[in-house]
Formats: structure tokens, C-alpha cells, sequence
């Protein structure tokens, strides 16, 4: 079973904060879980304690996160 979860909100009400604690928490209950931070300022490798790059970096057990870039993201998806 997949669980897809998508927290969206105006600024400063706490999204990265429950976004990084329910991915904690699902990797703790044997989910494979990859949490992803598309806000430009960038918070999500404050709340993990890990430095965070556009691809997904293992934090722990079960667990991956990722800050896209926006300028790579364009570049990825740019018609050649």
C-alpha cells in the first residue's frame, strides 16, 4: 500500500514541521518514505538536521529527503 500525503498552507503555519514529523514517523512504522520540500526557501534540512540537496538523501532508516532546486527542477524539464 502507497501513501501519498501532500501538506500545503500560506506561509508560517507549520507545514515543514509536520511534514518532517510525519515522515519521521511513517519511517518509524516501516514505511519507505521520501519527504520533498518545493518551497524556495528551503527549511526541511533544518527540521531533519541534515544538509539537502535537489536528489533525495538518506536521513535514516526507511526514510529519504529531498529540497528540489527550482533552477535543476527547469533545467530537467526544459523541451531540448
Amino acid at each position: 500500500m502507497s501513501i501519498i500525503s501532500i501538506i500545503t498552507q500560506k506561509g508560517g503555519v507549520g507545514k515543514t514541521t509536520v511534514s518532517a514529523s510525519t515522515a519521521l514517523w511513517l519511517a518509524e512504522e516501516g514505511k519507505k518514505t521520501l519527504v520533498i520540500s518545493t518551497d524556495p526557501a528551503h527549511s526541511l534540512s533544518d527540521s531533519l538536521e541534515k544538509k539537502l540537496g535537489h536528489d533525495p538523501t538518506p536521513i535514516g532508516e526507511n526514510l529519504w529527503a529531498a529540497e528540489i532546486d527550482p533552477e535543476v527542477a527547469m533545467q530537467d524539464y526544459q523541451v531540448k
